[in-house]
């Protein structure tokens, strides 16, 4: 385990994704803006999906054109299939996250084609590293369950691993989309992603619907990964997969990793304040626990 972790927030992007309030585009202009404020220098802004079925992306090329410019955020953005990619790429995204699914049953859900055809239609669009105007993530979701065909095999997640690594992408990403994964999940599932793919960055995206993201999320650590994808009070999910609520909290997972001696460049109380922030545009309670408690020490009043 290493001595830091680069923590990409999700919150403009998945955290919203499933919520029913819509938030307007200068509410998620000011969402990055925070979250900037806060030390996050890498960022899921938005996803390019059809906004009749996620209305919440509504916005997507708006959020790219103010992102683009920064010089201050690696900015992404999510595409399920080639008509996102080219989206994304046209409204001047410098990295672009492609997302398949473990399973074909969620896989068609999600994005209305098979595994193998979303995985063709990857190796069609993006060409060559030397060729695509973008850095390239691949996501693998569902990779450690699936609501719908239930327990997904290591094989089966490293048979995918293997199908889109031949498209070269600059990282690649295990996502506990529902979140059933244990920490010994974690650990043998990104080990054997590393063992078979060392010089790749791996990235680890967990959702806390059952209270496991924290300790998945020091699981992954140990095994290897270099980033890990949280969400500022813990909110966020996916609107195709039931009951998938709620991404690990960016500002839990800040606390955890300051006490331990990780640096992730993120301030707590800054992190705090937008998780509060994000929650009040939202109308919910998030999940999130730090938010409540606090950070530790506790500063005492004079």
């Amino acid at each position: 385990m290493g001595d830091s972790v680069e923590i990409v927030e999700v919150s403009s992007r998945d955290g919203i994704q499933n919520e029913p309030k819509v938030l307007s585009t200068a509410q998620k202009l000011e969402l990055i803006d925070r979250a900037v404020g806060a030390g996050v220098r890498r960022m899921e802004a938005t996803s390019f999906v059809n906004p009749k079925r996620v209305p919440q992306m509504h916005d997507s090329e708006a959020i790219a054109e103010s992102v683009a410019k920064r010089s201050d955020l690696a900015a992404i953005g999510l595409v399920l299939n080639a008509k996102g990619y080219h989206r994304a790429v046209s409204a001047g995204m410098r990295e672009v996250n492609f997302v398949v699914v473990a399973t074909d049953t969620f896989n068609q859900r999600n994005q209305g084609a098979s595994t193998a055809d979303t995985i063709t239609a990857i190796k069609n669009t993006v060409g060559t590293p030397a060729e695509r105007p973008v850095r390239l993530g691949i996501s693998i979701a569902a990779a450690f369950g699936c609501p719908f065909e239930g327990e997904v095999p290591l094989t089966r997640v490293m048979e995918v691993v293997d199908a889109v690594m031949g498209v070269a992408p600059e990282e690649i990403a295990l996502a506990d989309t529902i979140g059933v994964a244990t920490p010994r999940d974690v650990s043998e599932r990104v080990s054997a992603l590393r063992r078979a793919y060392p010089s790749v960055p791996a990235r680890l995206h967990l959702h806390n619907t059952r209270g496991t993201g924290i300790a998945n999320a020091w699981a992954g650590l140990d095994a290897g990964v270099s980033a890990l994808d949280s969400s500022f009070g813990g909110v966020g999910g996916c609107p195709f997969a039931p009951r998938a609520t709620g991404n690990i909290a960016t500002e839990d997972l800040v606390y955890m990793l300051d006490r331990a001696g990780i640096k992730t460049g993120i301030d707590l109380d800054k992190a705090i304040e937008t998780a509060a922030w994000l929650e009040e545009q939202l109308g919910i309670r998030a999940p999130g626990q730090v938010m409540r408690a606090g950070g530790f020490p506790i500063a005492q009043a004079a």
